[in-house]
C-alpha cells in the first residue's frame, strides 16, 4: 500500500474526523469565550473592585528607557486567562457529564429478549400438538 493510500485511510477514519471536528468547534468555543471573558465579564468585575481595567494590571520590571518598551509582569491579563479556562473547563465538565447520562440511560435500558432458536419453535409446536392430542 502507497503511503498516499495509507495516510487516505488513515485520515477518513470516522475517529479521526470526528477528532477534527472538535478541535475545529473548541477552537471556536474558546475564541467566543475569550471574548466573553474580556468583553462582558471582566468589565463589570473591575467596575466592582474599583474600576480596574484587568487588561491594564501589571508590574514594571524594568522602566522604559528610549526607544526599548518598559518590562512588564502582565498579571492582569494571566487572571483573564485563567477565568477563561475556568469557564471552558466547566462547560466541557458538563457535556461530559451530561454524555456519561446518557450513556447510562443506554446501558439501563434493558435489551430486547433474543428471538427463539429454531430448535425451540420446533420443540414449542410438538409440545403444543401433544397437549392437544391429550386433551
Amino acid at each position: 500500500m502507497s503511503m498516499l493510500q495509507e495516510f487516505k485511510t488513515f485520515a477518513l477514519r470516522g475517529n479521526v474526523v470526528d477528532m477534527a471536528v472538535g478541535i475545529i468547534i473548541g477552537a471556536a468555543f474558546g475564541k467566543v469565550v475569550s471574548s466573553f471573558v474580556t468583553n462582558v465579564v471582566m468589565p463589570p468585575l473591575g467596575l466592582m473592585i474599583g474600576g480596574v481595567d484587568f487588561a491594564d494590571l501589571a508590574i514594571v520590571l524594568k522602566e522604559a528607557q528610549g526607544e526599548l518598551p518598559a518590562v512588564t509582569l502582565g498579571y492582569g491579563l494571566f487572571i483573564q486567562s485563567v477565568v477563561d479556562f475556568l469557564i471552558i473547563a466547566a462547560a466541557i465538565f458538563v457535556a461530559v457529564r451530561v454524555m456519561n447520562s446518557l450513556k447510562r440511560k443506554e446501558e439501563a435500558a434493558p435489551a430486547a429478549p433474543p428471538a427463539p432458536s429454531k430448535e425451540e419453535v420446533l420443540l414449542s409446536e410438538i409440545r403444543d400438538l401433544l397437549k392437544q392430542q391429550n386433551s
